[in-house]
């Protein structure tokens, strides 16, 4: 029964040669698919199609799991430093920002501007009986404070009610930690710009109430900041009236540049304008290295694995060689070889890719609780500025490492199909 199937479908195959057929034809797919299947002689080869099709799902599914953390960690560094930060820096060049009022009031008008917010900005040192920590004061007035979500949203003991009135602060939860301090505890801050003496600038000491502890989840930040009144702030490091800067948010953190020459119109005075891509394009550019040569390391596992298709395809053309030999002399043309081997590496990169992009993608909607799961207690956010991996997938880079894997992959078919389709049928016999 066997034997007369195998003979219908060489019947079947030499009446498409004869009569002609388009290239792909349903014979060509069926041929491939039969040469995939593992059989007792050439289960090695079959071996080494699972393989191939396994280190290009490996590949593709490490490709975008990385390069979605990699973006989560861009995307939330950028919200965590923009969000207490903010956008712009508008700072004095000939005097003081004694009219900081009028000032903020002008550029909060500009169109694109969310808030104008006017600070105090100085470093202290902050000290409890536990402890002491070097701490960086911002004084901000209540209504701004409400304002930076990063920082209103992110209170973990205590309240800002009564904030304006200058008897307490706000500290990040590290900070707290460090100091062994929680809300209604009281912060001792120390500052060398204080009062003018005959005999030089004397030391500011003042104690304050800890009036809320926040955690916007960046370990700098949490351990380094201090949230003062404005004019409690003014006259702790004596600014006598006027402020540090004005920071400005905005509703494209990505287009400040658009922003600059509005802004110094509305300024209606000199001002010096920078953004937070200057102060931190170190970092950032940085993150955008590694990045880079992460995609560029992690593509080579998915080129060594089209490298084994070349392998399996070679091993499989000298397994079907008596094969081939009988297709050619049925009337096979050397093209309707070749596209049976290209539909065999084809479908293995098809398969692996496809494997490999589902993969990926279910582990990176998952980073977190696998993260929690397999290794609880790795995390270090003292370290890695973060609490938790974060992970945030970009279609057009996913569609990038699709598309590449798939290119790799049809490449590597060339060389055995074009190898096939050149084998002689009386040396083809002689190898079967």
């Amino acid at each position: 029964m066997a034997a007369s199937a195998a003979l219908d479908r060489a019947r079947i195959f030499a009446a498409s040669f004869r009569q002609g057929t388009a290239p792909f034809a349903p014979f060509e797919w069926i041929l491939a698919g039969r040469y995939l299947r593992a059989r007792r002689r050439g289960g090695g080869v079959s071996v080494v199609a699972f393989f191939s099709v396994l280190g290009i799902a490996l590949g593709v599914a490490t490709l975008i799991i990385v390069l979605s953390v990699m973006n989560g960690f861009r995307a939330e560094l950028l919200s965590k430093i923009v969000g207490i930060n903010g956008h712009l820096f508008a700072t004095p060049i000939d005097r003081p920002l004694n009219d900081w009022t009028d000032l903020s009031e002008r550029l909060s008008k500009v169109a694109g501007v969310r808030a104008a917010v006017p600070l105090v900005e100085g470093q202290a040192f902050a000290s409890s009986q536990y402890g002491g920590s070097g701490v960086i004061i911002r004084g901000v007035r209540a209504a701004d404070l409400d304002a930076l979500a990063a920082v209103s949203s992110s209170i973990r003991g205590g309240t800002l009610e009564g904030f304006d009135d200058g008897t307490g602060v706000l500290i990040g939860r590290r900070l707290a930690d460090t100091l062994g301090l929680q809300a209604g505890d009281t912060i001792t801050l120390v500052t060398p710009k204080g009062s003018s003496t005959p005999f030089g600038t004397a030391p500011r000491t003042k104690s304050y109430t800890v009036k809320a502890v926040f955690e916007v989840g960046m370990t700098e930040f949490d351990q380094t900041f201090v949230f003062m009144p404005l004019a409690e702030a003014q006259a702790f490091f004596n600014k006598d009236g006027d402020v540090s800067m004005i920071e400005i948010y905005v509703d494209d953190p990505d287009h400040v540049g658009d922003m600059r020459e509005p802004l110094e119109m509305a300024a209606e005075r000199p001002i010096l304008l920078t953004d937070w891509r200057q102060r931190n394009r170190t970092f950032f550019g940085a993150l955008e290295v590694e990045r880079n040569v992460m995609f560029l390391i992690l593509s080579l596992i998915v080129v060594v694995a089209t490298l084994n298709i070349v392998s399996g395809l070679i091993l499989l053309v000298r397994d079907k060689s008596s094969d081939i030999a009988i297709l050619r002399t049925m009337g096979a043309t050397p093209g309707t070889i070749m596209r049976v081997f290209l539909i065999n590496g084809a479908l293995i990169g098809v398969v692996g890719t496809l494997s490999g992009l589902g993969l990926g993608i279910l582990i990176t909607l998952n980073i977190k609780p696998i993260q929690h799961v397999l290794f609880p207690g790795a995390w270090d956010p003292t370290v890695r500025f973060l609490a938790e991996i974060p992970a945030q997938m970009n279609p057009k880079e996913i569609t990038a490492v699709v598309v590449t894997s798939l290119l790799l992959s049809l490449a590597a078919t060339l060389y055995p199909s074009w190898r096939a389709a050149r084998l002689d049928p009386v040396q083809a016999l002689r190898y079967g």
